[in-house]
């Protein structure tokens, strides 16, 4: 839940604030450096990090009619390598956002416009490392218990009782 809130802060206050213009230019710049690259891998991994939120919530409330332990397996493996990508291109954009950031010139933003969301949309990004990591960690626990089930299935099979 966490990571859809966080996804949608990060793409949200870049689409919303994340472009600016000046008087005497007639087109939009990122606030990033004036790099449209920044501005549009913020925007593209919130879009699809919400929508992936989305589709694992349906997952998640699909599982307990999976009744195959296999298939069950199955899903909370993709649960883990998602969230693992996820955890991993967050911190990709957190590094690339804030170091785009870091180089702005303050020349290009003299009146200070979006820096809140610019702000934002960083400090946001780097909770979303923290938010898909516990993710995967708490994927990783379930794939044991699963495990530990099957296992359990195998050596003692639930007989019909008479």
């Amino acid at each position: 839940m966490w990571s859809e809130v966080f996804s949608i802060v990060v793409f949200g206050s870049i689409v919303n604030e994340g472009y600016l213009n000046t008087p005497l230019e007639g087109e939009e710049f990122c606030i990033y450096n004036r790099n449209p690259n920044a501005c549009s891998y913020g925007v593209t991994v919130g879009v699809l990090t919400f929508i992936t939120c989305l589709l694992y919530l349906a997952l998640d409330v699909y599982f307990p009619q999976i009744s195959s332990v296999k298939d069950r397996k199955k899903a909370v493996l993709s649960d883990i390598g998602v969230s693992a990508f996820w955890a991993f291109l967050w911190f990709v954009g957190f590094c690339y956002l804030a170091n785009q950031w870091q180089v702005s010139k303050p020349k290009d933003n003299p009146l200070n416009e979006g820096t809140d969301a610019a702000r934002a949309a960083i400090a946001f990004s780097f909770f979303s490392i923290f938010t898909w990591s516990l993710s995967a960690a708490l994927a990783v626990r379930r794939f044991k218990d699963l495990t530990f089930q099957e296992e359990y299935n195998t050596l003692f099979p639930s007989s019909a009782q008479p």
